[in-house]
């Protein structure tokens, strides 16, 4: 299980605690709703005892009693019913969530890096004895926490709404707290009507709840003083006649309310009622609907009904016989505040009234000491004489010698009888036992001692009820005793015997199977995989839990199977895959359970397992459900980012199963409302561009002479000739030398040329961009509307410094009408359909053409993506209706730099300019033709052909050169020849360039 903030003790001392009822005057109700707050709210901070109190067990032995914290309810609180119940409980949960961006750290298990906090480490302190070093890899995540605060929340309102039950007497009321106020015109009246109306309720017969410990039940007398308002010496008139009546011990006078009114603006007063009462605000309804239906139902509007109407799912609450009624004039109107009320809930959604305005420190030390004077005065001594009584009263009818306590060996010695297993036992679960039978005293007894932490006494009661209840088959009763027995031998100090685990499963398997009670089995293996926990029993813990999953509560089983796994992850070794796999299980118990935040960090944490682990299938089912929980939730990014993972890597899934995935991908994507696409559909590095009009090669007699084309593969050797013999022309026009501004002509850029230099275009020259599409699925694939995205800075290059000629532009997100305004600038070419077929690469070719100077940048593609669907009876493709805009950005890595010590020592990459280039001004455009050019020639033979220089361009060409590498193999043509010019040819292979100025 996780690591919980209370230790194990802690947390079953809180589960069991003495329960005290209040029954309040108008009066004294009026009194403390001046701070907003009922008679039972005021003292809830204050009801943990923080000084150790002192009892004697029929033994005459001193037992001390540390940390006791009391419990005190309206007398008229009522236990929620069970649909009611897993209603608060699902707030409960809904309500705490994880702290977004908490630190987590990485441990090691196995293979696998899991975001593990430190208490969790702690917890595993024995095996991992080099935790510490472990630590310093320390790591963040938004998804993981060991601890899980909504597991405990959910425990802790589960064990305080349980309702009581006539087999145990935990949560009876042992003591009740008359309150009247000072300012009644005779308190003793009143509190003879209210001793007389607590009499009623317990011993009329005409209430089945609240249910009392005892028939003689403590009555305790608060007399409550306003200081504000009241007459203080008339209290201590009043307080002094009271302790003649009811004994020092046995009643309290309780001054509050030191202020007047609300505290100034510059006084700032402790609030120690908001961290209990804050506890209860996951039952305000209002919030509760708001959040679910904003889960649970996106799409759907948010209707509230008047307050006046009833909700359809709202339980029918009528006047029950049962409990006591809400009536001011019987001087029974506490509420308990772990009830929903309307009223409540109304103010809460609004501005949150401040609480204990009139009360001052000294008020709260006040309450405090009250609480420890009826608790040291009043409970305790009671308790111990109940014990006492319980105890002679079973000596006598037991004909034991002495009492039961020195009679524990002669009880448990000897022979033990075989006891029969659950299965042989018939059901008696509604077995009923009289409040006098000998069988309840006993259980009685046992937990009158287990509340004031005599554990030992209560263990030996607790076994011989045990062995009581199993003769008479009252398996109910038994499975009751069996729980506490093992609670209280483990809770024992000094650990005399080891924990009986198997009474916990015969306890829980009697609870399930005989009795039909879930919550009580529920309860019991709460407290049992705490205890195993605590043992470091993580496998046995887990395997109680998976246990208790059932298909009737599937937010019990949820958080059940959630404490599983970290079980697992928390073993001596860790078994990682099981966590996950129990995570996943978690994760959908609590989709079922509408807690879908819950459901959506279960996944994620599972994730952690099973990414890049080659299980293809299971992780695609996870990010399936995360980009469902995710757009639920309403976190499109988280969404978009999760169906694409299913979509970018080779899937193993059907072509209809990720028609599926592409569908719910591309809807999120569209409500995401964003431009760029994350499906990677482009090969950036085989991006190739050419700047400079493609010549169609001529038919006949007449050939294009040309080398520049985007099918033709890069020559790493033919290259440095053709940059050697640019240069060589180059140092011929500039009297032999090369200028330091040279660059050398690249008309076609691809992932092996020279990138790191920004290309030349020209204006009115197109610019090809060719990319290439890879459709990773088995489907096929339907772009339309397919277009460069390009960004364009005007520069006029006539002006010797260079400045800007306007703003930036760019066809990112233009219009229609912008679209054709920026057509006078950069006349995009839109492809209307590109259809890919499932898992091919194809490439299309994208053309630009400037018509004005400046700087271009190619950004990316822009398309409309959809899905081709094939119709069967027709063999067509159809358009799918599910279509969306969206982009992809061709950033491209330049080569890696390998060149100074810097470089090599770390990761650092150039620049690749390809995508560019910088328009210039006009320039000629040379188109050269061959004519009557041999296909084959003899050696030593000479042959007459034709070359026509054809300048395409406005602007005139001047100063042509033609240089070769083979110059001695060619001469043109004198003027007397009849055709001019012409070239001579010997058979060989040559190479010419030419260049324009």
């Amino acid at each position: 299980m996780a690591q919980c903030v209370q230790s194990v003790q802690e947390f079953i001392q809180d589960s069991f605690v003495p329960m005290v009822a209040v029954l309040c005057s108008e009066d004294a109700e009026r009194v403390t709703r001046k701070n907003s707050l009922s008679f039972p709210e005021l003292l809830r901070p204050f009801c943990r005892l923080t000084s150790e109190g002192h009892l004697r067990d029929p033994n005459n032995q001193v037992v001390v009693v540390k940390g006791l914290r009391i419990s005190v309810t309206g007398i008229n609180t009522r236990p929620p019913q069970t649909p009611e119940m897993h209603r608060l409980l699902s707030q409960a949960v809904s309500v705490c969530q994880p702290p977004e961006g908490s630190p987590a750290n990485v441990i090691t298990a196995g293979d696998y890096d899991l975001n593990i906090s430190d208490r969790t480490v702690k917890a595993s302190v024995p095996w991992y004895s080099d935790w510490k070093e472990t630590l310093t890899q320390l790591s963040s995540s938004k998804y993981y926490t060991a601890t899980t605060p909504w597991f405990e929340t959910y425990r802790e309102n589960f064990l305080q709404s349980m309702p009581a039950s006539e087999h145990e007497f935990l949560n009876h009321y042992l003591a009740c707290m008359l309150v009247v106020s000072s300012c009644e015109a005779v308190p003793t009246e009143q509190f003879l009507k209210l001793s007389q109306e607590q009499h009623r309720i317990q011993h009329s017969g005409e209430y089945t709840h609240p249910k009392w410990f005892i028939p003689n039940t403590l009555k305790y007398y608060v007399l409550l003083h306003d200081i504000s308002e009241g007459d203080e010496q008339r209290a201590d008139s009043v307080y002094e006649d009271m302790k003649q009546r009811y004994g020092t011990q046995g009643c309290y006078l309780l001054k509050i309310n030191s202020r007047s009114g609300s505290t100034g603006a510059d006084e700032q007063m402790p609030d120690p009622w908001s961290q209990y009462l804050h506890k209860t605000s996951i039952h305000n309804p209002v919030k509760s609907a708001v959040s679910n239906a904003v889960e649970n139902n996106i799409d759907g509007p948010l209707v509230f009904a008047d307050d006046n109407e009833t909700h359809p799912l709202q339980l029918d609450q009528p006047t029950d016989a049962g409990y006591p009624s809400n009536n001011a004039s019987q001087s029974v109107n506490n509420v308990d505040m772990t009830r929903p009320q309307k009223q409540a809930s109304v103010t809460s959604h609004t501005t949150p009234t401040p609480r204990g305005t009139c009360l001052t420190l000294n008020d709260h030390d006040h309450i405090r000491q009250f609480i420890q004077e009826f608790t040291f005065r009043g409970l305790l001594p009671h308790i111990e004489k109940n014990i006492r009584q319980l105890n002679d009263q079973l000596v006598s009818r037991k004909g034991l010698s002495r009492s039961l306590f020195s009679a524990t060996k002669k009880l448990f010695g000897g022979g033990k009888v075989p006891e029969k297993s659950i299965a042989e036992l018939k059901n008696t679960a509604g077995l009923l036992y009289p409040s006098e039978a000998p069988e309840l005293q006993i259980r009685k007894m046992a937990d009158l001692c287990f509340l004031v932490q005599h554990y030992e006494l209560a263990y030996n009661c607790y076994h011989t009820a045990k062995k009581d209840f199993l003769s008479d088959q009252a398996m109910l009763y038994a499975a009751g005793a069996l729980e506490m027995a093992a609670v209280a031998a483990f809770l024992q100090s000094g650990a005399p015997r080891p924990y009986p685990a198997h009474y916990m499963d015969t306890a829980i398997q009697t609870y399930r199977d005989v009795c039909k009670n879930m919550l009580l089995a529920e309860r019991c293996c709460l407290l049992s995989a705490e205890i195993l926990k605590s043992q470091t029993k993580y496998s046995d813990a887990a395997t109680l839990l998976i246990k208790m999953t059932s298909e009737d509560s599937d937010l019990r089983s949820a958080l059940l199977l959630e404490q599983a796994a970290h079980c697992f992850i928390n073993m001596r070794g860790p078994m990682v895959r099981k966590f996950a796999f129990h995570m996943i299980l978690a994760g959908h118990r609590f989709s079922k359970a509408g807690q879908k935040r819950h459901a959506l960090r279960c996944y994620c944490q599972a994730l952690q397992v099973y990414k890049g682990k080659g299980w293809a299938l299971a992780e695609d089912h996870i990010n399936f459900t995360i980009g469902r929980q995710s757009f639920t939730l309403r976190q499109p990014d988280n969404a978009v980012a999760a169906f694409r993972h299913i979509l970018i890597n080779d899937s193993k899934q059907s072509a209809v199963q990720q028609t599926a995935f592409l569908r719910e991908y591309l809807y999120v994507y569209k409500v995401r409302n964003t431009h760029r696409l994350l499906l990677r559909l482009t090969g950036m590095y085989s991006t190739s561009c050419i700047m400079e009009a493609l010549t169609l090669f001529s038919t006949g007699e007449k050939q294009a002479a040309t080398h520049v084309s985007l099918d033709q593969e890069f020559d790493r050797d033919l290259s440095p000739l053709w940059r050697e013999l640019e240069e060589r022309v180059v140092a011929v026009v500039n009297r032999g030398a090369v200028p330091i501004t040279f660059q050398p002509s690249q008309c076609c850029l691809n992932s092996q040329t020279d990138n790191l230099r920004y290309p030349l275009a020209v204006v009115e020259e197109p610019i090809i961009v060719e990319v290439v599409f890879r459709n990773p699925l088995k489907i096929p694939l339907a772009l339309s509307a397919l277009c460069l995205l390009w960004k364009f800075t005007p520069k006029d290059f006539s002006d010797p410094q260079g400045n800007t000629a306007g703003e930036t532009i760019t066809n990112e997100k233009a219009s229609l009408k912008e679209t054709m305004a920026l057509n006078d600038i950069i006349d995009t070419q839109v492809i209307p359909e590109f259809t890919i077929s499932p898992e091919e690469t194809k490439v299309a070719r994208l053309k630009l053409l400037p018509h004005k100077t400046g700087e271009l940048h190619v950004l990316g593609v822009v398309y409309n993506l959809g899905t081709g669907e094939v119709d069967n009876s027709e063999g067509s493709l159809a358009e799918d209706l599910m279509c969306v805009r969206g982009q992809q950005n061709l950033e491209i890595q330049g080569p890696r730099l390998n060149m100074t010590k810097e470089e090599k020592t770390s990761v650092t990459y150039g620049p690749d300019h390809r995508l560019d280039p910088i328009i210039t001004p006009l320039m000629p455009l040379l188109e050269v033709f061959f004519i009557n050019f041999p296909t084959g020639l003899l050696c030593g033979e000479i042959r007459k052909a034709w070359v026509e220089f054809v300048n395409v361009s406005a602007v005139p060409l001047t100063g042509l050169r033609v240089a070769s590498t083979h110059p001695e193999f060619f001469t043109f043509g004198s003027a007397a020849s009849d055709l001019t010019p012409c070239i001579l040819l010997l058979i060989h292979l040559f190479s010419f360039c030419i260049l324009r100025n």
